[in-house]
């Protein structure tokens, strides 16, 4: 979990009181199951985008959304909360005189539509007056009438609130049985259904369905007052309720007994572990700081990629263009000329909006554009950005990569990462082969506090479970690590990657761009990687 997961999962459990006001209204569970006419939606984009032509807009594109989410929140035997909204509204964005206006409203009427428009070409021409030089976009093919769906074979929305509630009280009695002191669970349910028109051509349909099933177990010594805790190792996931399933095939056993899911989620048999893992770090050994081999499973390397990759190569950070969550970037202009050694020649880091199951996955982005994958880092080599239709004339392109995302209906697409992945090892590798050539090291699994400078370039990572590794073997639990790096030398630390038999989605429910600020998800995959020499600190020392 990020801090931006965590702050809006704070707001969240304190009874609905800070419920963001993205999430809309609130409304009854059965209404969650509802949908939008298509004939009604292309209605409304037609009267948008000919409204606009007439007032003078070059381009215009509309965006219809209706959004979804549930949110069951529970902590041991007690229900905190469930919470269902929705918001359904029409964005508006036109260029007029060379410059973008944008209008947005939910009065999903002809003459509404109509009206925002107009107000959005209003304040285009009103830009252009300001505007030093004109919007440059990016040709993009029309595609006509065409829709795309998440591949769930279970709607989350249509499973009843009694079996969710029944499901994470049951997860929390097996972790109180296990040993745990306290237990938090929650479901995030997340369901967009967004219809995308523009003048190129385009009438895009679009139904996006996301999951989350995040814990946390504490666990505490009486004796003393010394608290652990574990959160899950579910990763969020762009999958209906059967990723709740618990298939044993989808679940990665590790050198030393830890499991670890893929595709498939085993709530309760987490929390059992959770539990028991929670005890035994109260006992655990302090690490000692030094220089270590790091082993790092996915269900930590995500957040890594996250944030030494996914958000320094946003080309908007890169041109100082972007600033608010942790600055711009190192990674400027001059680096991809000069063919920047990002990391060994073993990392291959690359951008998607394809992978199944994945967070960022749609058809097409929010400008309409078909999405793919592509590098960004190839053999270690920096190779490209993530740009979008008004960016790619800055880097020579002439298409968009397809990552421009609106949170809502009301917000104003831009630049959003997509799925970031660290490539599987080419060479056949398990986890416990790599861990065989490693001498002096510690395995971690699952994601904990990190903190990252203004630039992307230093950064501190703690996680959930760490393992000391001594000549080869796994000898036991330690507490208290947080390693350094510097973002290149860190990738270029990089030895070893596990092949794509062990290659797993981590990922980010609520990651947070821009101002006003928007939130969006996005996957991050690899396999497990090895780091050689990285720099450990012990979390627990008191400097006086």
């Amino acid at each position: 979990m990020d801090r931006r997961d965590f702050l809006t999962i704070g707001g969240l459990g304190l009874g609905g009181l800070m419920l963001p006001s993205i999430f809309g209204r609130a409304i009854a569970a059965e209404e969650l199951q509802s949908t939008l006419d298509v004939a009604m939606k292309k209605s409304l984009a037609d009267a948008a985008l000919g409204a606009a032509r007439d007032a003078g807009a070059s381009y215009t594109d509309v965006r219809i959304g209706r959004y979804l989410r549930q949110f069951v929140i529970t902590r041991e035997d007690k229900v905190q909360n469930v919470v269902n909204t929705e918001s359904t509204g029409v964005g508006v964005r036109v260029i007029a005189n060379g410059a973008w206006g944008f209008a947005a409203t939910n009065t999903l009427t002809p003459d509404g539509v109509a009206e925002a428009a107009r107000r959005a070409t209003g304040i285009a021409k009103a830009n252009a007056g300001m505007q030093t030089e004109p919007v440059r976009l990016a040709k993009a093919p029309g595609f006509g009438e065409v829709s795309w769906k998440t591949p769930i074979r279970k709607n989350s929305m249509t499973v009843p609130v009694k079996d969710k509630v029944d499901l994470l009280l049951g997860v929390n009695a097996a972790a109180m049985a296990a040993g745990a002191s306290f237990v938090n669970s929650t479901l995030f349910l997340v369901n967009e259904q967004k219809y995308f028109a523009s003048t190129d051509g385009s009438y895009i349909d679009q139904d996006v369905h996301r999951i989350w099933a995040p814990l946390t177990v504490t666990a505490i010594d009486k004796a003393s007052g010394k608290f652990r805790t574990r959160e899950g190792l579910s990763a969020p996931m762009g999958m209906g309720f059967e990723y709740l399933d618990g298939a044993a095939s989808e679940k990665i056993t590790t050198p030393n007994g830890v499991v670890n899911y893929r595709n498939s989620y085993d709530m309760r048999e987490d929390a059992i572990a959770a539990a028991r893992q929670a005890r035994e770090k109260l006992k655990a050994p302090s690490v000692k700081p030094g220089k270590y081999d790091l082993v790092l499973d996915p269900s930590h390397t995500w957040l890594t990629i996250h944030e030494s990759v996914g958000h320094p190569l946003e080309l908007d950070r890169v041109l100082g263009y972007e600033a608010n969550y942790a600055g711009t970037s190192f990674a400027t202009l001059d680096k991809l000329k000069d063919k920047f050694q990002y990391g060994s020649n073993r990392v291959t880091l690359f951008a998607d909006k394809v992978q199944p199951g994945s967070l960022g996955a749609v058809g097409y982005d929010d400008e309409g554009v078909k999405t793919g994958r592509w590098d960004l880092v190839k053999d270690g080599v920096l190779v490209d950005y993530q740009a979008i239709r008004d960016q790619a004339h800055i880097l020579g392109q002439d298409a968009s990569d397809g990552c421009c995302y609106a949170d809502s209906w009301s917000s104003v697409q831009f630049q959003r990462m997509p799925n970031v992945s660290l490539a599987a090892g080419k060479d056949r590798l398990s986890v416990a082969d790599m861990i065989k050539d490693v001498e002096n090291g510690i395995y971690i699994i699952g994601d904990g506090s990190f903190s990252i400078d203004q630039q992307r370039y230093n950064a501190q990572f703690g996680g959930q479970l760490f393992y000391e590794i001594k000549n080869g073997r796994i000898t036991g639990m330690v507490e208290d690590v947080a390693y350094q790096m510097r973002t290149p030398e860190f990738w270029n630390a990089c030895s070893a990657i596990c092949d794509e038999r062990d290659y797993r989605l981590g990922g980010s429910f609520f990651d947070g761009k821009g101002q006003p600020g928007q939130v969006s998800a996005v996957s991050h995959g690899s396999s497990t990687a090895r780091f050689d020499g990285v720099n450990v600190i012990n979390t627990a020392r008191n400097l006086g």
